[in-house]
């Protein structure tokens, strides 16, 4: 592609459409759908969960709840319907009476209000016959598997050259293992579905990424025509990839809506339960061996890679992908190993595989750079490819040292010291720390746009989901570019699967797949009806194929700079600087681009800080399963934090030249932060999250 839209709208820093319903508390969520007319009162949904990671039920006694007043069923295992499909063992919710993690769905009250469906769930009572727990990861089991491929279909395995016989000849080498923990997504609105099955349709108003996949899925499970089935999400309180895909909780509201013909069901689940029920970031270890020259050229880079899966369902991260192609080395090789555990179902959080998988390899590149006595940003820059080192293609473009030189100069890098743990300001020692990252430009083939004239505007309709990320304002600005009039006189209608088929709103590709079926549906409109289009002219088009994406490598990236401050008494780890450069192709709207960007550097800052969820491994239970103990960042974290960008031209990837920001903000962020706390202490923290404890030890 190459026909890049001239922009008008494109690059403007416009307001956020949806922004002052938000603001106002005027945008309705999923649990907050009103009644629909016809529909008797609401009802709630509170579910029963497993206390043992492993097991069978052997008894449950519903009799107390079902005698509270106002409780209308009780769905167990031997009273919930059958459904059809039971292939996706994560979503047989409530089928039969094993147990495979703690925290999964074993009784769902229906009731007449949220508090009374609250005190019956109380009153089940449960006894299980329990097995062992085994929910232990580690990188020495005997039992650890290679699964078939891994997330986003890469393989599993790569090997170029010879790797072994770089670590011999090279004259510098490094092997070390890094860690990243468990982590869970926490958006602010938690998973959330009011159902409504009128006997022969349903429909779910639903907190997702995705209306079309849970149509789908819900279709499948409950062998239902897609015509029965209705998903309607017109606002989503964040999802990070959590809700990219359906979990239990929309089976649960499903099965409920049913038990309940003609009542509007509403089903949350609650902080705790998202724990267990809503996906989580595995826990991996990652073990790192460079080769390299003393000039710093890498002859040789590998990357083998140990997380954790559920017995009940497999989910492999990608965590070893991002090495193929970030640096230039003739000697690579990537293995990814899994353990089955006892666990629930990993699955999104944002930039899977890229996001951890960028820890182990950038933190061992500021090791590699201290070994040899060369300047961290210099070091990534010597190892700067021509061509991906996996494919041999060209990239599209590849903007990474312009991010580090750009970076640099406005972090203040050439006046830093490189010895560590020799600053020390009011108590305070202080270190300085930089990374790269990379993010893949993803563009989705199954999406389909209309364009129509209607009450003398123009609307565009795609069933995409906006998830917070400013999707309702960046698409009429690519519509009103693609139809040549002005944003003002343009509506595109979003979160139906009434409205045309779209991809999921996941893996920074919302933009650019939407935006470019939105095009083509322009293109078609002003073909057919010209410049002065009638009342109800209206054309319709798909993601149309993109040749480039065969002849080049298309990618954003960037760099990340980070300043740490670790108290020399009491280990308080403190970021009072974090700034960020990247090259992501042309800016859509700057305003939402800085927004995404800021908010995963954020996430990155959380991920190097404070999140890590503790699981007990004798029962296989999250023990900091709520915002008390689960920490993320706040205002308080950081003080100076910025987000910037080149003005990249990358005629190859869509008409729009967008390449994605959703993702490309976490990536790189942990790395430098975890590099900066040991320029700041001359204290090496390879397992993240960083804690007192650690920079003390």
């Amino acid at each position: 592609m190459t026909d890049l839209l001239e922009p008008h709208a494109i690059g403007r820093d416009l307001r956020r459409r949806d922004g002052e319903l938000k603001v106002r508390g005027a945008a309705v969520y999923a649990d907050e759908t009103p009644v629909p007319e016809g529909a008797g009162p609401p009802a709630y949904c509170r579910v029963v969960t497993s206390t043992v990671a492993r097991g069978r039920i052997v008894d449950l006694d519903t009799t107390a709840a079902e005698a509270l007043d106002g409780v209308q069923r009780v769905l167990t295992h031997a009273t919930a319907e059958h459904l059809a499909s039971t292939e996706d063992r994560e979503l047989a919710v409530l089928q039969d009476a094993e147990v495979g993690f703690r925290g999964q769905i074993v009784a769902a009250v229906l009731a007449d209000s949220d508090e009374i469906a609250r005190e019956a769930a109380g009153l089940v009572e449960v006894r299980y016959a329990a097995e062992a727990t085994d929910a232990e990861l580690r990188a020495d089991r005997t039992d650890l598997y290679t699964p078939e491929k891994v997330n986003a279909g890469h393989e599993t395995d790569t090997a170029t050259g010879n790797m072994d016989d770089a670590l011999a000849l090279a004259p510098v080498t490094l092997e070390r293992t890094y860690r990243t923990p468990m982590q869970h997504n926490n958006p602010m609105e938690p998973h959330a579905t009011s159902a409504l099955w009128t006997g022969t349709h349903l429909t779910l108003w639903d907190s997702t990424q995705s209306v079309h996949r849970v149509r789908d899925t819900v279709v499948q499970v409950f062998g239902l025509a897609p015509e029965q089935v209705r998903v309607v999400c017109p606002y989503v309180g964040g999802g990070f990839g959590s809700k990219g895909t359906p979990h239990a909780n929309v089976v649960t509201a499903a099965l409920a809506a049913r038990a309940l013909p003609g009542r509007l069901v509403r089903f949350a689940l609650t902080r705790q339960e998202m724990f267990a029920l809503a996906g989580h970031r595995t826990p991996t270890i990652q073990r790192l061996q460079l080769a390299a020259e003393r000039d710093g050229t890498l002859r040789g880079i590998a990357i083998d890679v140990v997380e954790q899966t559920s017995k009940v369902k497999e989910f492999a991260e990608q965590t070893g992908v991002p090495t193929r192609t970030m640096y230039a080395a003739p000697n690579r090789r990537t293995t990814h190993r899994l353990a089955a555990l006892d666990v629930p179902v990993p699955s999104w959080m944002r930039a899977p595989g890229e996001c951890p998988g960028m820890f182990g390899p950038e933190v061992a590149l500021d090791e590699l750079a201290v070994e040899l006595g060369i300047d961290p940003v210099e070091l990534r820059i010597r190892n700067e490819p021509e061509v991906d080192p996996e494919t041999g293609r060209p990239f599209s473009s590849r903007n990474l040292v312009a991010c580090l030189r750009a970076g640099a100069e406005r972090f203040g890098w050439a006046d830093r010291d490189p010895e560590p743990g020799t600053r020390r300001v009011d108590g305070w020692w202080v270190g300085t720390g930089v990374a790269a990252s990379v993010y893949p430009t993803i563009r989705m083939t199954k999406s389909t746009a209309t364009v129509r004239r209607e009450g003398g505007r123009y609307v565009g309709r795609i069933g995409a989901a906006d998830l917070g990320t400013g999707a309702y304002t960046v698409l009429p600005q690519i519509l009103a570019d693609a139809l040549g009039v002005d944003e003002a006189r343009v509506d595109v209608l979003l979160g139906d699967t009434d409205l045309p088929e779209a991809s999921v709103a996941g893996g920074s590709s919302g933009t650019t797949t939407w935006g470019s079926a939105l095009v083509e549906a322009a293109r078609e409109f002003r073909d057919k009806f010209g410049d002065d289009p009638r009342e109800g002219d209206e054309a319709a088009a798909d993601v149309p194929p993109n040749p480039a994406e065969q002849d080049y490598v298309m990618s954003a990236f960037g760099a990340q700079f980070a300043e740490v401050r670790v108290h020399a008494d009491t280990g308080e780890v403190r970021v009072p600087r974090l700034y960020g450069v990247f090259a992501c192709g042309r800016i859509v709207n700057p305003r939402t681009a800085r927004s995404q960007l800021l908010g995963g550097m954020t996430m990155g800052l959380g991920m190097a800080l404070h999140e890590q969820s503790l699981l007990d491994p004798r029962t296989g239970a999250v023990v900091n399963h709520d915002l008390a103990e689960y920490h993320v960042p706040a205002n308080a974290d950081v003080a100076d934090l910025q987000a910037h960008w080149l003005d990249e031209d990358d005629p190859h990837v869509n008409p729009m030249g967008s390449k994605g920001v959703g993702e490309i903000g976490i990536v790189g962020t942990a790395a430098a932060v975890a590099n900066a706390a040991w320029h700041a202490t001359g204290v090496r923290v390879r397992d993240l999250p960083i804690t007192l404890d650690k920079v003390l030890g």
